[in-house]
């Protein structure tokens, strides 16, 4: 009997999700646990495995944005047909996107050293179509995993071979950026209608609402690259040397529309839910962080000589944190069902910017670890945030959360209570100020931070008091190093 495959819902604040790529291709035998697709959420990419076995049919593609629960597919017996009409092959060689080359898919490579190399068919059939080696590609999927979009990087880096007849002059042009095909020029290069495009890059175009056959790429062949699409969001003239074209600044642009949805739809649902069921109120409170500074540059120093990386000043904070909280517990808690309850863990969502949006990854028992693992954990939390490496389990679990805007020069401002906390402390900038010793003035280092909270949970002065004791485990550096 044939068994659906629906969009599973992965986090309680998913509603929909982006199918990125199948691993696995339709007519192929599956087994229990095998790798179907990666699922782009709205907060981490995530590989689905196969819950069942059989063959595969699917009834949505790559670059889908489909509703928590959407069949996307069956596993199908020998012979079985799916309700959509798709019958199970009678071979299990998978079928060809219609988008792709029609090159039959290549045997997963082995490596010299008899390590079987982790990609995705359509990475396999862009490089066999491309004659690529996969094992000179460095994989940035789940565990390694080459993806196509990996392959398609690699080909727009390497140079042409040598072999290949020198190409076309092309006109000239004081960019790189790829050309926007006109009336009078679409029968000269080939453009991205008649070339392999890979899902990623596609999803990223209707991102960024980018016509793909209206571009010639800067890769191999005219190949479209991620750079293209993105470095291209609406039609401008063709650069030339009289005329350049200024560069294009980066991230959105006047007269884009961006729609809430994914992550950035995901943020603006659990904000509203935050603000109209908590009575969040800010309390500022300014912390003397000399004797911090001094210590931290103090280990940057002592990190050169070891080749190590130094904790960072969020670091501590997250420590004195988390120390602070097992001495005012009540906001380390949530509320559900009318009921206050105090959490028995003490779990530290750390706030990290990305791209289109901000992910919250957790350091679980954060005033039981010393400060070198927090820098440790803080550090690899970030980088998988920032290359999309981040799994669920990283993101759940939080009970109090940190978010820094320091780094930006903002000294203080009004974090949004995350959703199931009672609190979140903000970090402002360090800057000079001053305390008077008798007559004289002298200089200090101040740091601001902000602590929003559900006053339903906490009152003003027993978050005061938190405050007041975080100020002070933060006067005492040395104390975080030995803890």
């Amino acid at each position: 009997m044939a068994q659906q495959i629906v969009l599973p819902k992965l986090g309680l604040t998913m509603q929909e999700g982006v199918i990125g790529e199948w691993v696995a291709e339709a007519g192929q035998r599956i087994g229990l646990g095998d790798v179907l697709l990666r699922l782009e959420t709205d907060k981490v990419d995530i590989d689905v495995e196969a819950e069942a076995e059989g063959i595969l049919a699917t009834s949505a593609k790559a670059g889908d944005v489909l509703p928590v629960g959407a069949v996307i597919g069956w596993l199908l017996g020998d012979g079985e047909q799916a309700p959509n009409g798709v019958a199970a092959p009678a071979t299990t060689d998978a079928a060809v996107d219609d988008t792709a080359s029609v090159v039959a898919p290549a045997a997963t490579p082995v490596p010299a050293d008899g390590t079987r190399l982790k990609s995705s068919p359509n990475a396999r059939r862009v490089a066999a179509a491309s004659n690529v080696d996969l094992a000179a590609i460095h994989g940035t999927g789940p565990g390694g995993r080459i993806v196509s979009e990996d392959v398609e990087e690699f080909l727009a880096a390497s140079p042409a071979p040598a072999s290949q007849p020198p190409a076309s002059p092309a006109p000239v042009s004081v960019t790189s950026e790829p050309t926007i095909i006109s009336e009078s020029t679409a029968s000269e290069p080939k453009s991205a209608a008649g070339q392999f495009v890979g899902p990623l890059i596609r999803h990223r175009a209707a991102e960024l609402d980018v016509d793909l056959t209206r571009l010639v790429g800067t890769g191999i062949g005219g190949r479209i690259t991620k750079a293209d699409v993105e470095n291209t969001s609406a039609p401008r003239p063709v650069a030339t040397a009289s005329a350049p074209t200024p560069d294009r600044v980066s991230g959105p642009q006047p007269g884009d529309v961006i729609p809430l949805t994914g992550m950035r739809g995901a943020i603006a649902r659990n904000m509203v839910d935050s603000l109209h069921t908590m009575a969040q109120l800010t309390h500022g409170y300014e912390v003397d962080v000399t004797a911090l500074v001094a210590v931290r540059e103090q280990l940057k120093t002592e990190s050169v000589q070891t080749d190590s990386r130094p904790p960072s000043l969020n670091d501590f904070v997250v420590k004195a944190a988390a120390l602070a909280l097992q001495q005012h517990p009540v906001l380390n808690a949530g509320i559900a069902d009318d009921k206050v309850t105090l959490f028995e863990e003490i779990n530290i969502g750390i706030a990290v910017a990305v791209d289109g949006g901000l992910l919250v990854p957790v350091v679980r028992n954060a005033d039981a670890l010393s400060l070198t693992a927090i820098a440790g954990r803080t550090g690899a939390v970030a980088t998988a945030a920032r290359t999309g490496k981040l799994g669920l389990t990283d993101m759940e679990g939080a009970t109090f959360s940190v978010s820094t805007l320091g780094a930006y020069g903002v000294d203080f401002f009004t974090p949004v209570v995350n959703p199931g906390n009672v609190a979140i402390l903000g970090v402002g900038r360090v800057k000079d100020g001053f305390r008077w010793e008798g007559e004289t003035p002298v200089r200090t280092q101040i740091m601001t931070l902000s602590l929003t909270f559900d006053h339903r949970a906490v009152d003003g002065a027993p978050a005061a008091e938190y405050l007041r004791t975080l100020g002070t485990i933060l006067a005492r550096p040395l104390s975080l190093l030995a803890g």
